[in-house]
């Protein structure tokens, strides 16, 4: 049987997908499965023998872009659609293969109970993982996951395009991915400034920002030329080069965006700075489980982010760079 897997965006939603496909692949080898998503991407589920990956580049938009991308995607011979986004986009393709007489499976996304621990507070809940939720999906069509991933395959020519720019490993490596797409998910620039300024300061370590946008690399490049140690490889490197770059780090530092994501397809630990968002919605990374948030009676006022805070003073964000330090820290120690 072949299964059409649909999960365009975001970055980090898509990583989560990479467990369970990856389970998929290695219990279910008479089996095809095809994932629509992103070109940019396709590097995620390298090394996955009946995974094909189809970019949708493009034709992901509007109703003549739905119907091209299913006529692209007739190729395949698809016996069932699971779909892990559940957008009106992803209803477009639905119809279209449901008029095939094609089974169909969705994520059940639960948004409205997450928009409702943000309007009234959190009150210790725990739901579901996204991965979760992705595995309960393919359970419903029959297809039983486990939770045994732990990385990707090395994919080898990448891996050598690392070694020949950046040189063996030598003491310890830390990423740093210090922005988000939201602002409320982003510490101070003068915090962000303080931790970089810290870890460079550490003897026998090395350090690696990770970031995207103009204006972000643009300061990452700064920050790196400023602080010793410290190497920007912000829109420097395919995604394929930047995940065999994070395979060889020690502990990836970032805010709750998708590099915590992106770090844990090559089983990189992650210190996950918590501001606005929180944990307990579902989308901390797969077998991650170092965290760093602030207990507020307004957290989480948001499920992805946002650029507005209710109380009007992102108290959220007033997070000294020692606790920050201390943690990393304490983590490199346990990891010795």
């Amino acid at each position: 049987m072949t299964f059409l897997i649909l999960r365009f965006s975001s970055v980090g939603n898509v990583a989560m997908t990479v467990p369970v496909v990856a389970s998929l692949s290695r219990r279910y080898p008479q089996h095809r499965f095809v994932v629509v998503s992103k070109n940019r991407l396709s590097a995620m589920f390298y090394g996955m023998d009946n995974v094909l990956f189809h970019a949708s580049d493009g034709m992901e938009r509007g109703l003549i872009g739905m119907l091209r991308l299913w006529w692209h995607l007739r190729q395949y011979k698809v016996d069932a659609v699971i779909d892990l986004q559940d957008v009106l986009r992803t209803h477009i393709l639905r119809f279209f293969y449901r008029l095939q007489g094609k089974a169909i499976y969705v994520v059940q996304s639960d948004r409205w109970l997450k928009r409702r621990i943000t309007w009234h507070g959190y009150k210790g809940e725990q739901l579901p993982s996204e991965t979760d939720r992705y595995r309960h999906t393919f359970a419903k069509a029959g297809l039983e996951t486990d939770d045994s991933f732990t990385a990707i395959a090395v994919n080898t020519d990448a891996a050598k395009a690392v070694n020949k720019r950046f040189g063996e490993k030598k003491g310890i490596r830390i990423g740093v991915a210090p922005f988000a797409k939201h602002y409320s998910n982003m510490l101070p620039y003068r915090t962000l400034r303080q931790v970089i300024q810290q870890l460079s300061a550490l003897d026998n370590t090395s350090f690696y920002l990770f970031g995207a946008g103009e204006i972000e690399c643009e300061m990452l490049r700064q920050w790196s030329c400023l602080f010793p140690h410290t190497v920007s490889v912000a829109g420097e490197l395919p995604l394929a080069e930047e995940l065999e770059l994070m395979r060889s780090l020690d502990l990836m530092l970032c805010m709750d965006s998708a590099n915590q994501h992106i770090a844990s397809v090559v089983g990189l630990p992650t210190l996950t700075i918590w501001l606005a968002t929180h944990p307990a919605l579902g989308f901390l990374g797969w077998k991650q489980q170092h965290t760093l948030q602030t207990t507020l009676p307004c957290r989480p006022c948001s499920v992805h982010g946002t650029s507005l805070c209710r109380c009007f003073n992102f108290a959220c964000q007033q997070m000294e760079a020692d606790t920050i330090m201390n943690k990393v820290k304490e983590i490199l120690t346990d990891n010795e």
